[in-house]
């Protein structure tokens, strides 16, 4: 036995906000969007595919943003991303304590910590 990969990595976010949801990870990240299957849609949320790997959001009915629990995405176009976000609003906090590698953290709209990887340095 042995484990041989990561198929998801999945975040709560508050009910009825897959359209915010839409925005940011499908506009701003330009992630796609990928449909549930049909015997869980019902339970609402919103499902993007992230290059080999899916990132699940799913509605969670008392809501609380994972603030230290995160998502680390590697970017092409890293400093391109950092600057839509910031014209969009959200705050970009940069992070250099690991050596040679171009980080920085960001929130999505419902507060879900997520790092920022540039895919030139990564880990």
């Amino acid at each position: 036995m042995k484990v041989v990969g990561i198929d998801h990595v999945h975040l709560a976010i508050p009910p009825e906000a897959e359209s915010t949801a839409r925005a940011f990870y499908g506009g701003l990240l330009e992630l796609s969007e990928i449909p549930k299957p049909a015997q869980i849609s019902s339970r609402g949320g919103v499902w993007f595919q992230c290059g080999s790997l899916q990132i699940h959001l799913g509605i969670e009915r008392d809501f609380s943003s994972a603030k230290k629990a995160h998502p680390a995405l590697l970017i092409e176009g890293y400093e391109k991303l950092l600057k839509k976000l910031a014209d969009a609003g959200y705050e970009v906090r940069k992070d250099t304590s690991i050596p040679d590698v171009t980080r920085c953290f960001t929130s999505d709209p419902f507060g879900n910590r997520i790092e920022l990887i540039s895919a030139d340095t990564g880990f």
